[in-house]
């Protein structure tokens, strides 16, 4: 295994960013490639201590001759987003000088070349720069996964459509929860962006029965358990078993997924409809019918009246909820996955 470090030049003179990449070398030529990131919202560490356990998992691999397909490995993708502190809360979901998401805005290509990326030398802020890069080291990999997590919630996969069932597999190996099937635009998320190349070249030649392009949302902001980690780092181990990436015959692989599938326009973002305290009824991963009491908002402590239900607005299956326990009329509580199209719907991607 070989470490690199990339560096992203900040927006100021003197200011520059470090980005280590771990790269092993595949034996066979013909085996898939795979690419996995984490922290691309910097503050999101799930991923990255599941990375921090896979690694063993891959050098003993390598000193052993396993690893048939080329592997490129970037624990934190973000080292621009992990140090933008505010009164010590971090801040790694948008550049806090362009105010962009940071999986936002990736460049979307015609074709998988990287030539067609921007080089350093073109004038742009250092967040374009770190997209452009990324994308530079994660091209042409036939396996391409994006380690996030949610607020509060399960394990759950953004499938693009193109790709399903072909990656039924994929969800299976992993042990997550849940997959949300998208098409479209996305807000050129890296995913779109990953997966945007091959889409528009002829089907065979794309390979999309064989590709893998994901955003793995690995549960919770605050799930960062050593236990956790680890069986995360067995189901990352197990897909790249499962995909022909790594050599391991007594890894036992699976399938078919047998969790929750839906179209990412049923997704029900249910809102706070007043501004107050949350008591949730409710756990990422429970199952309701139209019309459950899911939350509870103390609009007024202490007042007749001051309590406001908030109820599903159809059956289905706790996706995520919000971490904070202090809401504003409006903000988004819980995502439901519905078993109908929500009335309200949203394209492209679910949040900012």
């Amino acid at each position: 295994m070989k470490k690199s470090v990339e560096t992203i030049r900040g927006d100021s003179e003197g200011i520059a960013y470090e980005l280590p990449v771990y790269r092993v070398s595949g034996s066979s030529a013909s085996a898939p490639s795979a690419y996995i990131q984490a922290a691309l919202h910097g503050d999101e560490l799930p991923g990255v201590v599941a990375i921090d356990a896979l690694m063993p998992r891959l050098r003993k691999a390598a000193a052993e001759g396993r690893i048939r397909g080329n592997l490129t490995i970037v624990p934190r993708a973000n080292p621009i987003g992990a140090n933008q502190l505010l009164f010590h809360a971090a801040q790694g979901r948008f550049d806090l000088g362009t105010r962009t998401n940071y999986n936002r805005d990736f460049p979307l290509l015609d074709r998988p070349d990287v030539s067609l990326l921007p080089g350093d030398d073109v004038p742009m802020s250092a967040d374009k720069r770190l997209k452009a890069r990324l994308l530079k080291l994660s091209v042409g990999h036939d396996i391409v996964l994006d380690l996030h997590c949610d607020d509060e919630g399960v394990a759950y996969l953004y499938v693009p459509d193109e790709l399903w069932p072909a990656m039924e597999d994929c969800a299976a190996n992993m042990g997550v929860d849940a997959v949300i099937l998208w098409s479209g635009q996305s807000g050129s998320s890296f995913d779109e962006a990953s997966l945007h190349p091959y889409l528009k070249m002829p089907r065979k030649e794309a390979r999309l029965e064989s590709r893998v392009v994901t955003t793995v949302e690995y549960r919770g902001v605050s799930d960062v358990y050593a236990t956790v980690a680890e069986a995360d780092a067995q189901g990352l181990y197990r897909l790249l078993v499962a995909r022909g990436v790594i050599e391991d015959t007594w890894i036992e692989t699976l399938k078919t997924f047998a969790g929750v599938v839906a179209p990412i326009d049923h997704v029900e973002m249910v809102p706070a409809p007043c501004a107050g305290a949350i008591l949730y009824h409710v756990n990422p991963g429970d199952t309701v019918k139209a019309g459950a009491h899911i939350a509870t908002i103390v609009r007024a402590p202490g007042e007749d009246g001051g309590r406001v239900e908030v109820l599903a607005p159809q059956d289905g299956y706790i996706l995520t909820r919000r971490s904070h326990r202090a809401t504003r009329a409006g903000d988004d509580l819980v995502k439901l996955v519905g078993t109908r199209p929500s009335d309200d719907a949203r394209s492209g991607a679910l949040e900012a």
